[in-house]
């Protein structure tokens, strides 16, 4: 289904801005695969008649994620350990600094589009590209994989380096345009 013309403002109330860790290392199996939404963010997606035209930004709260699931690990995770483990987020891995994307350019792909753009992350702009659908229900959906050193992070790692998140990290966002 293709995206409809017009300009959406998209936000938590719409959907869900979700990153998803994997773990590796000597000591992975003491760890969990983390999915965590991001509760502050906007996005605004501006789109004419021709894909050419569209428009799409995207800003985040980098002191905003809150982990919903962990998997794997010797154990589930608790309330505390959830909560520490935002607060190092926020602390060492993301230092609450704003996230930012803007399209540079947008093309017709299928029945969604195809968006390259710049990615501000820890401080550093890069090119990012990820494709955008949209299903029969409105749903707009997209994913795009982030290498954290790409950006200058050092992926975090814990127990002399035996437990570490993997670089590459699953960014997704899944909203309903609304009307």
């Amino acid at each position: 289904m293709a995206i409809p013309a017009g300009r959406y403002a998209l936000g938590p109330d719409d959907g869900t801005l979700s990153v998803r860790t994997q773990r590796t290392g000597a000591a992975a199996m003491a760890g969990h695969n983390l999915l965590f939404h991001v509760t502050s963010w906007e996005a605004v997606l501006v789109v004419g008649d021709d894909p050419a035209d569209a428009v799409i930004e995207i800003s985040a709260d980098g002191g905003s994620l809150r982990v919903q699931e962990g998997s794997g690990g010797v154990q589930s995770l608790s309330d505390d350990q959830k909560a520490e483990i935002e607060q190092t987020v926020d602390n060492e891995v993301l230092k609450g600094e704003q996230i930012s994307f803007e399209s540079k350019s947008v093309r017709a792909a299928g029945d969604g589009l195809r968006v390259e753009g710049d990615l501000t992350l820890h401080g550093t702009t890069r090119p990012l590209g990820f494709d955008v659908a949209m299903t029969g229900d409105g749903t707009l959906g997209a994913t795009a994989v982030i290498k954290q050193t790409d950006w200058g992070m050092k992926p975090y790692s814990t127990l002399f380096g035996a437990l570490k998140v993997v670089d590459e990290v699953e960014v997704s966002i899944d909203a309903r345009l609304g009307a």
